[in-house]
């Protein structure tokens, strides 16, 4: 079960068209007595807006099966994400119809149950982020304020060379965030650390040293070809014969090194 604490209702964004039609409907949700069901990709703020349309809602997995159906008969009102992992839709909705509760669901995708458009009178599609570059922008700059709030570090990156990761819409979108705005905060000795601790527990063979060098050598590497922009340049910058330095990028070419 998720409390109501456990969801920010007021962080869905507006920024693009999609998400303001959406936002627009939710609005309208409130006004009304009737169930509804949000469908998208994980990550598209279905559990968001579903908080915001009913603010005092219990929220339940619809995976929680047994634990869903004792709390149904003592609601008035109820979130069940994930709609799609229920073992047994036909007894759930049984039950939502007797006792008269008000349901606003969240699914994967688009559900194709024989009593889905009886038992919810609004479907509302969330599209992906990246069919919402709008909202992208916009929530790149919310987590960077968030990020920064928890690490300290108030210069931000480089906002221009960022490759947004939509994998899985805002989800990855905010742990991809999180994970530069720490970077950029970790001094040199807690890098050295953050490797020790990665290291410990996986050292023992004989060939160690050849089979974790990557570790030093690609973002290394990686990081001197998006600087300087050519294989010699690098090879200069590092003291290395440029015969030497294609080779180790050929050697680690399975890590994204353009050869």
């Amino acid at each position: 079960m998720v409390t109501v604490a456990d969801v920010d209702a007021t962080n869905f964004i507006t920024a693009s068209q999609g998400s303001n039609e959406a936002f627009k409907t939710a609005n309208l949700l409130k006004t009304l007595t009737v169930n509804a069901l949000i469908f998208g990709e994980s990550g598209t703020g279905k559990k968001t807006l579903a908080r915001y349309i009913l603010p005092s809602a219990s929220i339940f997995d619809a995976a929680d099966f047994d634990e869903l159906l004792a709390i149904l008969p003592g609601s008035t009102e109820i979130i069940i994400t994930h709609l799609e992992n229920s073992p047994n839709l036909n007894t759930l909705f049984d039950v939502i119809s007797q006792n008269s509760i008000r349901v606003v669901a969240t699914c994967g995708y688009k559900c194709t149950h024989e009593l889905i458009d009886e038992m919810f009178s609004v479907q509302l599609s969330l599209p992906p982020l990246r069919e919402r570059p709008e909202d992208v922008g916009v929530l790149i700059e919310s987590f960077t304020l968030e990020a920064e709030g928890l690490f300290g570090c108030a210069e931000g990156f480089d906002a221009q060379a960022f490759q947004p990761d939509l994998s899985k819409n805002a989800t990855s979108l905010r742990q991809q965030v999180f994970l530069v705005n720490l970077l950029e905060s970790v001094s040199e000795s807690e890098l050295m650390m953050i490797m020790e601790r990665y290291l410990t527990d996986k050292l023992g063979s004989n060939s160690d040293y050849r089979k974790f060098l990557h570790l030093y050598e690609v973002p290394l590497l990686r990081a001197g070809l998006k600087r300087f922009k050519s294989q010699l340049q690098l090879s200069q910058r590092l003291g290395l014969n440029r015969n030497t330095l294609r080779k180790k990028i050929i050697q680690n070419s399975s890590f994204d090194l353009e050869v």
